[in-house]
């Protein structure tokens, strides 16, 4: 065995000391620091600190976030607190303080009707570095419930938790940092994408950089979109009704129209826009004895209606079809022959504030009466964002377009809002606000295609600015380089697997189209045009 000389053996000793005792110092510091925070409205429930490797257990959390556990990668002090919002009602609050710390905040966001804290954005963000915030959104769970009667908490989780966690998380981190922080940054999908661009609206000082995917603005619409579908469809048994092999159908259909309009078959709609599918091909022809691979003239209306807009009682626009290609992954959730549970939580419990209301009573009617209300504006559809342009924001928006829960022509939509509102072409957007659709991607992340960008655990693939949304976005507003394309991989058996391919995807509106040579796997094949 080969020996270290005297002095050798001495400097890695010197070398494994100095770590211990940095270590040690952090560890002190993180037990310490509870004891030295004094914020108005907060109460420190616990400063600890969790070793890298750790699978942390999280008894308290809501049975409904099915996160009992875990994995922290890299050593971080944690911090959770309680933070009033008024004299009735309060948040949970959370900040992950990494050991290896590159100078940068962020705030996490969270999804659906929840108030659960997304401990996996926790765990990557302190991974890359980031000192890091998550909050409840005011409540505990998945459910509307908590809404019931109390104002208060809706308003925390319209837009007040999230502010509230960015004022304090952002005073602990240069309490806790002798530097402070450098540049403030936000992650978000679905729910949280709305809440990236609430912030971006009401509080354009608040982040630096939003990284925003699959946004749920538009959100009074969205829930009338999502509870029309069973109107269309009815119950399970029903002539209207359609199964999941038979969404395989017509899937398969709308594929076979559409797929290769970007000239490659590879099982993608590169471009919803161009994708108009007909589906009275489906129809079965009479006397068919096959009828595993036809639907009924009933069930073809219906789901050709499930490819509509959503228009209002006076003919306005409410919300955008669902893009096609969606279908599979939509059948088993907005499909279901049930009525999709977030809009029925919604009119229970805030537009009818009675308990006893159930989804299956959904008319439009009830759509314009929610619209109405917008309480504190969760809409969340302003279209001037001059304010955070001014303050030299920069916002990188994502959505899939294989999203089977929000569709992914909203944000679209809400693309063209900011450009007529503001009176500027995509050129001058492109200066701080980006926008790209992600083909085969479905919500927030999984899909058929290349759906890896970095987002999130799930689609992780690397730390390249080119690999990875909110490295990009730190690249921007850090080194004054725009994201060009987001390159996603496509992997082989699910996230961590294999890379069978990657793809660059094209900011809006440019879209993707295969120009060869080569196979559709090969990245330098596509061009965005």
């Amino acid at each position: 065995m080969t020996r270290l000389p005297a002095w050798g053996m001495l400097g890695a000793a010197s070398v494994a000391s100095a770590a211990l005792t940095s270590q040690d110092a952090f560890r002190t510091h993180c037990s310490q620091f509870a004891h030295q925070i004094d914020i108005p409205n907060v109460k420190v429930n616990m400063a600890e600190f969790v070793p890298g490797g750790t699978n942390l257990s999280l008894p308290d959390n809501a049975a409904s976030c099915n996160a009992p556990y875990q994995v922290v990668s890299v050593d971080v002090c944690r911090v959770a607190m309680a933070v009033s919002t008024s004299n009735s009602s309060e948040i949970t609050l959370e900040a992950w303080f990494p050991r290896d710390y590159q100078g940068r905040f962020l705030s996490t966001g969270n999804g659906g009707l929840s108030g659960c804290i997304q401990y996996y954005d926790l765990a990557y963000t302190a991974q890359l570095g980031f000192a890091t915030v998550g909050a409840n959104n005011g409540h505990n769970g998945t459910s509307g419930e908590p809404f019931l009667s109390h104002p208060e908490v809706l308003e925390d989780f319209v837009y007040r938790s999230l502010h509230t966690g960015v004022v304090v998380g952002k005073e602990l981190t240069q309490s806790f940092y002798e530097e402070g922080f450098k540049k403030s940054y936000y992650l978000g999908c679905s729910t949280g994408g709305r809440q990236g661009w609430k912030s971006i609206q009401k509080y354009p000082n608040d982040f630096d950089g939003v990284v925003a995917g699959a946004p749920a603005f538009n959100m009074i619409g969205l829930f009338s979109w999502s509870a029309h579908f069973y109107p269309i469809l009815g119950p399970k048994g029903s002539d209207t009704y359609l199964s999941p092999a038979e969404w395989k159908v017509v899937h398969e259909e709308i594929l076979r129209q559409c797929d290769t309009l970007d000239g490659a078959k590879d099982g993608i709609i590169e471009d919803t826009d161009l994708c108009q599918p007909i589906l009275s091909p489906l129809i079965c022809a009479p006397g068919a004895k096959n009828r595993t691979s036809c639907l009924s003239a009933t069930q073809v209306h219906a789901a050709q209606q499930v490819f509509a807009p959503l228009y209002g009682l006076n003919g306005t626009l409410l919300y955008p079809r669902m893009q096609p290609g969606s279908e599979e992954l939509a059948a088993p959730i907005m499909y279901n022959g049930q009525p999709f549970q977030y809009s029925t939580d919604w009119w229970k419990y805030v537009v009818y504030n009675d308990s006893s209301w159930q989804g299956e009573k959904w008319t439009i009617r009830d759509a314009a009466l929610a619209m109405a209300q917008n309480p504190y504006n969760i809409q969340t559809w302003d279209g001037d964002v001059s304010p955070f342009k001014k303050a030299g924001g920069r916002v990188l928006h994502y959505h899939g377009t294989q999203d089977q829960l929000i569709s992914s022509d909203n944000s679209k939509w809400y693309y063209a809002r900011v450009a007529d509102t503001m009176g500027l072409p995509p050129s001058s957007l492109d200066e701080f606000y980006r926008f790209f659709p992600i083909s085969g991607m479905g919500h927030c992340g999984g899909g058929d295609g290349a759906y890896g960008i970095g987002q999130g655990l799930s689609t992780y693939a690397g730390t390249d600015p080119e690999d990875n949304v909110l490295m990009a976005m730190v690249r921007w507003v850090e080194d004054g380089v725009a994201p060009e394309t987001v390159r996603g991989a496509k992997f082989a058996n699910g996230p961590g697997s294999e890379i069978e391919y990657r793809r660059k995807h094209c900011r809006y509106p440019r879209h993707n189209v295969f120009v060869g040579p080569g196979n559709y796997t090969d990245e330098n094949a596509w061009r965005c045009v």
